[in-house]
């Protein structure tokens, strides 16, 4: 019977690998999950708020008479503060580390929501979900990088995904917390929905001290002893015994090449359009949701209800992904995700009725949260180390401004055109999204670019 390091890698034990190969060669073990579990809770935690403003938004309209234009600000304004924590999170993980910037962006927006239960103003409001988009922005580009870093070439995609996939869970405890909390608590009830958004500065230290910093990140600032250390820690996790350590060749590539570099423009491009579509479509259609359907004609809890089953499709769709993404590869499963969004958009505009409003809704999440997934696997593994958390930061960023746009145009178009008018538009977004991810390079089950 083959022993454990034989098993987990074609390499016999005397040849030298670098550390990034000998994190390759390792089967998924317990420090992994904990790397996933403990990144994937921040995840949550970030979606569960980013959740919640859609009820928030639905009990103020009633309770403070708030018209279109400033609910449309409400939406809009904490995805101005992502759009920049989004890019400047991507610069400080490179600079400063993920583990630490992945902890300072939980305490910030944290403490921001927290204060958001106490406002008395709209005014007030839109300050503070601007510094909570500030931290949300960061951490989700930083997330995922860290995790890419440390996944195995083989199951790479598949933890990322797996990643994204708290999303849903976050997602679902937002609707939970507004089916059953905002109702129940009167006219204070959209404030102790917001007040369980300080959970996320106790995480705050979970994170700190109890996740790994990324290896190749260490390596990059000379920090070879806290690298090694960490990559031993993994072998310990999978009962395989170290090899000698072969430091990473230097890299070949001038340190100025960025992003938009001949190198990297094309995939740059294709990754900023796919990036900016979901975000329109995303936040457009899931942000106003309730809203929507309250002044479709249903009651509060109707619309909060039907958001919540609506939202437990994502589950499925991201386990879907999940499974795909290392069958058909990031670039297929991305572009056919997004194309079932498209026609899912379509259909839930042309829905009239709960059983069709219900059953497109959920299609739209299926599709769209696996397409999610897709999206966080595919950006750390376009880039080298060096700029791999500004690549992903920037495309981020970018999408950001769509996430902006969108909640402000969703009254207009209901003016103009209807549902019908709003969800074609997302369906529109969605199929130049499945184009653009055609354009991007296939990088599973290879390696990522180190220098």
């Amino acid at each position: 019977m083959p022993t454990a390091q034989n098993a987990a890698s074609p390499h016999p034990t005397q040849d030298a690998l670098t550390r990034a190969e000998r994190l390759d060669r390792l089967p998924f073990t317990r420090q992994h999950g904990k790397l996933l579990v403990g990144s994937g809770l921040g995840w949550a935690l970030d979606a569960m708020d980013v959740g919640l403003i859609s009820f928030v938004m639905a009990a103020l309209s009633r309770q403070w008479h708030l018209n279109d234009v400033q609910l449309s600000l409400i939406g809009s304004i904490g995805f101005i503060g992502m759009a920049i924590g989004a890019s400047l999170g991507g610069l400080l993980a490179d600079k400063l580390g993920r583990r630490q910037v992945f902890a300072a962006t939980l305490l910030i927006y944290g403490l921001a929501t927290g204060a958001s239960a106490l406002v008395a103003s709209v005014t007030a409001l839109m300050v503070l979900r601007f510094i909570v988009g500030l931290g949300l922005g960061a951490e989700l580009p930083v997330a995922s990088t860290l995790v890419s870093e440390f996944a195995p070439t083989r199951i790479r995609g598949r933890m990322v995904v797996a990643l994204e996939a708290f999303w849903a869970v976050g997602w679902i405890l937002a609707a939970l917390i507004g089916y059953f909390v905002i109702p129940a608590g009167g006219a204070n009830g959209w404030r102790w929905a917001l007040g369980a958004g300080i959970i996320p500065t106790i995480y705050a230290v979970v994170v700190r001290f109890g996740l790994p910093e990324s290896v190749r990140f260490l390596e990059s600032k000379g920090r070879d002893a806290e690298a090694e250390a960490s990559v031993r820690a993994f072998e310990s996790s999978a009962g395989v015994e170290p090899v000698p350590t072969r430091e990473p060749e230097a890299s070949v590539v001038e340190a100025a090449e960025s992003i938009w570099s001949p190198t990297y423009r094309h995939r740059t491009l294709a990754l900023w359009i796919v990036w900016f579509c979901i975000n329109l479509s995303y936040y457009g259609a899931f942000i106003w949701l309730p809203s929507l359907l309250i002044k479709s004609g249903y009651t509060m809890i109707q619309s909060f209800e039907y958001t919540l089953i609506i939202t437990l499709a994502q589950i499925p769709g991201y386990a879907a992904a999940a499974w795909l993404i290392e069958v058909w590869g990031r670039r297929t499963t991305l572009a056919v995700f997004l194309a079932g969004s498209a026609v899912s958009a379509a259909l839930f505009g042309a829905a009239t009725n709960p059983t069709t409003i219900i059953a497109a809704g959920c299609a739209l999440s299926f599709f769209n949260l696996g397409a999610w997934g897709a999206l966080y696997a595919i950006g750390p593994e376009l880039y080298p180390t060096r700029v791999r958390g500004t690549g992903t930061g920037a495309a981020a960023a970018f999408g950001r401004i769509a996430s902006m746009i969108a909640p402000l145009i969703v009254p207009w178009l209901v003016g103009s055109g209807g549902h019908p008018l709003v969800f074609g538009v997302f369906a529109a977004s969605f199929g130049l999204a499945a184009v653009s991810a055609l354009l991007l390079p296939e990088r599973a089950h290879r390696a990522l670019e180190q220098t």
